[in-house]
Parts: C-alpha cells; sequence; structure tokens
C-alpha cells in the first residue's frame, strides 16, 4: 500500500504539481515533438526513483517512465478539443493502472526512508491531491456547462482568485476532517453560501447559480471523500 501512496504522490507531483500550463500548452501543439514531452517523462522517472528510495526500483521507474510518456503520446494525438474531457479522464486512469501493475510486480515492497513514517506518506498525497490536481478535475468536469454571465464576472474578480478559494476550502475540510471537527464543514459550506449568494443573486443567472452550486458540491465532496480515505489509511497504520 505504501508503495501505491508513493507512486501516486510522484504522479501528482509530475502531473499536475510540477507541469507549468506552458508545458501542456507545447505539449498539445507540438505533440511528439515537444522538448516538454521528454521533459516531463523524465521528471517522472526521477520522482518515482526518489520517492520509492530504492535502486533495484529503478528498472521500474524506467517502466513508469516510458509507459507515462507513451500514453500522453497517444492521448496528445488522438484527443480533440471536444473530447479533452474524455482524454483526461482515460489518461488518468491509464496512468493509475499502470501504477498498480508496477506495484503487483514489485513484490517486495522497497524500505521507508527512517526519517519519513508512513502515515506522513499518506497524508502528504492527500494533502497535494487536493490542490491543482483536484482544481484541474473539477475544472474538466464543469466544463461542459459555461454560463455566459461568468466571463463578465470575471473582469471584476482577482486573477485566479476562484482557483485558490478552492484550494483553501478543500484543505480546510481536509484538516476539519483529520482532526474530528465535522461541525466546521458545515460552518464553512454556510460561509462561502453566505459569500456567493450576493454575487448570484445581483447576476440573476440560474445557470450560473447551478455552475456554481455544481462546482462547490465536488470541490467539498472531493475534500471529504479524500479525508475519509486518508483518515481510514492512517488509523490502519497505526
Amino acid at each position: 500500500m505504501i508503495l501505491f501512496i508513493k507512486l501516486l504522490l510522484a504522479h501528482l507531483l509530475g502531473d499536475f504539481i510540477w507541469q507549468p500550463n506552458s508545458w501542456v500548452a507545447h505539449k498539445e501543439t507540438k505533440k511528439h515533438k515537444s522538448v516538454y514531452l521528454y521533459l516531463h517523462i523524465l521528471l517522472h522517472g526521477i520522482l518515482t526513483g526518489i520517492l520509492v528510495g530504492e535502486v533495484r526500483f529503478i528498472p521500474y521507474a524506467a517502466l513508469i517512465a516510458v509507459t507515462h510518456g507513451i500514453i500522453d503520446v497517444i492521448k496528445l494525438h488522438f484527443q480533440k478539443q471536444k473530447t479533452k474531457r474524455t482524454w483526461f479522464i482515460v489518461d488518468q486512469i491509464a496512468h493509475l493502472l499502470v501504477l498498480i501493475l508496477v506495484v503487483l510486480l514489485y513484490q517486495d515492497e522497497a524500505i521507508n526512508f527512517s526519517w519519513f513514517d508512513n502515515q506522513l506518506w499518506v497524508l502528504l498525497t492527500g494533502f497535494l491531491l487536493l490542490t491543482k490536481p483536484t482544481s484541474i478535475f473539477i475544472k474538466t468536469v464543469i466544463s461542459i456547462w459555461h454560463p455566459e454571465s461568468q466571463n463578465s464576472n470575471q473582469d471584476n474578480s482577482l486573477s485566479k482568485a476562484g482557483n485558490y478559494i478552492g484550494i483553501l476550502e478543500r484543505l480546510f475540510v481536509f484538516c476539519f476532517i483529520l482532526t474530528g471537527h465535522f461541525e466546521a464543514i458545515g460552518f464553512l459550506l454556510a460561509a462561502k453560501s453566505i459569500f456567493r449568494f450576493g454575487d448570484l443573486k445581483e447576476a440573476k443567472d440560474r445557470k450560473l447559480t447551478e455552475y456554481v452550486m455544481i462546482g462547490t458540491l465536488l470541490s467539498f465532496g472531493t475534500a471529504i471523500i479524500t479525508g475519509l480515505i486518508v483518515q481510514a489509511l492512517i488509523l490502519q497504520l497505526l
């Protein structure tokens, strides 16, 4: 289990946290000719090797890096503007299946860093999952709807403010669950609802209201599920 957590952490870091939007745009334009594609592959291999921390895992790290590149190339060549959401999901499922396969092949789990407890691996992975990866997931899911009012409201909003607010609220929910303060989640949701009520009332746009509601529920739902899973894993490792 810990081996999979480490591989998942490396995947989150390489595919979301440390992959700039400029790399993504360049890869979509140049596809397999993009130099950033190969930097992306190399980064995955290095991160996987470092986080597992076992010399004999190097061939498996190389396998993960190569298969990651193959999956990305397939996605880049076949995805269209209308199918980006579908290919994003297929791409992530394929990467996770590779990680599971590697765990099954690598029977003897790698030794743990003496200074890094297994529970911290789980905690760190859950924490990072709720930042940029979840933001991209939610953005991809709700991209099928795009209220016209949203474009006009963006001019009066801080740059990427909604994205950062979403990340912060998920991390708050995550912490509330781990500390057993479930009632605080209700207060946070109520506070956001009150904050949003004025904007939505002023906009008088039902579609925008539904759009915001879906995004909010996805954000809170993902944070709650992640928090409960991490809590269960930590209790199992005690």
